[in-house]
């Protein structure tokens, strides 16, 4: 029965087949000229051509003309429909409809007899390493390491070969970056390049065509691979500035050394922005063409002068962000990737080969079980978003979450499927303030910002942990603990939530409990660098029923006067003093992590009374075991 279902499908496609190839034999722009005789071998330009006519064709036709039988029709109608929902998707970081527009294309090459095992060589120099260009070079490179290793490939090819090791090439050498060079390339291909039969050389061409009329150009394989984003069109010469015509000389001087800003690919691995400096667009034209198709899936809207930059996610989770002129000087993009099988505390702070690794793990755990009010601090690319991931699986299960963001790309429900969250974003019509104020209708327990970085985000982080939640947790970019506290009590005043500066201070003192600030090195190690408790300064209010007291004695006129004057003393001093201590209770010291001063008593009682008596002893024992018998 296999079998015939299995004869069956290899006809229908064989007559689908057929049918495409007659179409376009019949029709004189079919091809682009590919069918002429003395045209015997397609260039790849001849061959995409082609096959984007012929799935236009093939997606365009009118069934009804072909006079096909209901079931030979439903079924035609199927295929067309299926191929047309991945042609829409394949560009939108879904893998499986990016394979299935690669097999057609295949097929259509193939069975159409555009490209055989004679020809093949002729298309693309497989065999003349003196005909391929560098991004040739490292395109085979890279499918041979996907063969064996996948998603690592190019993971594996950056670490057996030290390309991510910082390199003095740019500014004459003057300047420490991290670049992979064409050089490189060309030494790691004549030493590895291997034998490729027919098949491989097969799925080469079809992911050629496919990068340059579905796909990314020369970053489509790239996205794909398990390193934290890529970017383009973020250095070298704008294409403005190759155009200004007082600058044609000077422009003629540089350009051997220069490059262009269409040849701008970035990659973003382990914490290291590195330049491959082997691969480019080949035109702006190209990588205006990517930018304006990378960011649409789900329809976010148009990118135009007006609107002149994106902020959307991709259909595996990945954010993206674009602009273009006039807002910035070149167009551009940026793809950031968050590796979520592999999602874990012991990863992130690579428990493996840091010391005493386990008590930020623990404490980062208790701080969640505890229901603690935590901005997670950081530099750009430091691991704030990943780390926040991280730490939502320490929340209890029976807690219900609610998450605010400005473009979804904290996607926790893909890690936590089976919890009770759902995640809010800001649209055209519906403001951030308003999703706030939905949220608290929502039964919602804990509150997560993804980012704060703008003064009503901040605004927003201080009276979500105020009120309708059980506690927020948040990620910013301030450097210290005193620069968080300053920057959302200014933010509370622009946007005139508070009026008063030292209330305001006040305020977001007595709300953030702890701040866990993570730190990048040169080399992309990522770490955290210290947690540290905020305790509020209360006003001291016995001071206050001490004077009173003592007014209310029998006292003569100079004791009166003295009390009172002692009174007034007290009041400017709480006006003008702090209103806040930080406490680092650990700190990362020479490769370990170290415990320096205990969690106060008022934060220990908060903390164990939102745990499980369970939790809650273990709690404690954990605090006498690294920082000693409070009693003691």
């Amino acid at each position: 029965m296999n079998a015939i279902n299995l004869l069956l499908i290899a006809s229908i496609l064989a007559g689908i087949l057929g049918w495409l190839l007659f179409v376009l034999r019949r029709s004189p722009d079919a091809g682009s000229g590919l069918w002429n005789a003395e045209a015997e071998t397609p260039a790849l330009e001849d061959i995409q051509a082609y096959v984007t006519a012929a799935i236009n064709d093939f997606t365009n036709a009118n069934l009804l003309d072909l006079g096909l039988s209901a079931e030979e029709f439903e079924r035609r109608r199927s295929v067309v429909a299926e191929l047309k929902s991945s042609l829409k998707n394949c560009n939108s970081g879904s893998l499986a409809d990016k394979t299935y527009v690669k097999s057609f294309i295949y097929d259509l090459i193939f069975r159409g007899g555009i490209v055989t095992e004679t020809s093949i060589d002729r298309i693309f120099p497989f065999g003349d390493e003196r005909l391929l260009t560098d991004q040739d070079k490292f395109d085979l490179l890279l499918y041979q390491y996907k063969r064996e290793h996948g998603l690592q490939a190019l993971s594996v090819l950056i670490e057996q070969h030290g390309l991510a090791e910082p390199k003095c090439v740019i500014e004459n050498g003057e300047t420490e970056s991290y670049i992979v060079t064409p050089e490189e390339i060309r030494d790691i291909y004549r030493r590895e390049a291997g034998n490729l039969s027919f098949e491989d050389k097969m799925q080469i061409i079809v992911q050629r065509v496919y990068q340059q009329y579905k796909g990314f150009g020369a970053i489509d394989e790239l996205r794909d691979q398990n390193i934290d984003g890529v970017s383009a069109g973020v250095s070298g010469l704008p294409a403005d500035m190759q155009e200004v015509e007082h600058e044609v000389e000077l422009m003629r001087s540089m350009r051997s050394r220069t490059p262009r800003g269409c040849d701008s690919v970035w990659i973003f691995y382990r914490g290291k922005s590195i330049r491959l400096a082997c691969l480019g667009f080949g035109s702006d034209l190209e990588l205006k063409r990517v930018c304006q198709n990378i960011y649409k899936f789900g329809n976010p809207g148009q990118l135009s002068e007006a609107k002149a930059y994106m902020v959307n996610e991709m259909q595996d989770g990945s954010r993206v962000v674009v602009v273009r002129p006039p807002f910035s000087e070149s167009w551009a993009f940026f793809v950031r990737k968050f590796d979520l099988p592999n999602l874990s505390l012991e990863r992130l702070l690579a428990s493996e080969r840091v010391t005493n690794a386990e008590l930020p793990m623990k404490m980062l755990d208790y701080l969640m079980k505890g229901a603690q009010v935590t901005a997670v601090t950081g530099e750009q690319g430091s691991g704030k978003t990943t780390l926040l991931m991280a730490m939502v699986k320490s929340i209890y299960g029976t807690f219900n979450l609610r998450i605010q963001e400005l473009a979804f790309e904290l996607h926790l429900r893909r890690l936590y499927p089976q919890r009770n969250m759902l995640a809010f974003r800001e649209t055209d019509k519906i403001s951030g303030q308003e999703g706030l104020d939905l949220q608290k209708k929502t039964d919602g327990t804990v509150n997560i910002l993804g980012e704060v970085a703008t003064d009503p985000v901040a605004a927003w982080a201080v009276q979500m942990s105020q009120v309708a939640s059980k506690f927020t947790v948040f990620s910013h970019h301030a450097k210290t603990t005193k620069d968080l506290i300053w920057s959302l009590r200014n933010s509370l005043l622009k946007t005139g939530t508070f009026q008063n500066e030292r209330i305001a201070e006040e305020q977001v003192a007595s709300v953030i409990a702890f701040d866990v600030h993570l730190e990048k090195e040169r080399d992309g190690t990522r770490f955290i660098e210290r947690m540290t408790e905020c305790v509020a300064i209360d006003a001291d209010e016995s001071s206050f029923t001490e004077l009173v007291r003592e007014l209310g004695k029998d006292a003569d006129e100079a004791s009166a006067l003295r009390i009172l004057t002692r009174a007034n003393l007290d009041y400017y001093r709480r006006l003008t003093g702090r209103t806040f201590e930080s406490r680092n209770i650990i700190e990362f010291r020479d490769g370990a992590y170290v415990p320096v001063e205990r969690p106060s008593p008022r934060k220990v009682e908060l903390m164990a009374g939102n745990m499980s008596r369970e939790d809650a002893a273990a709690f404690r024992a954990f605090l006498d075991l690294y920082w000693g018998s409070e009693t003691a």
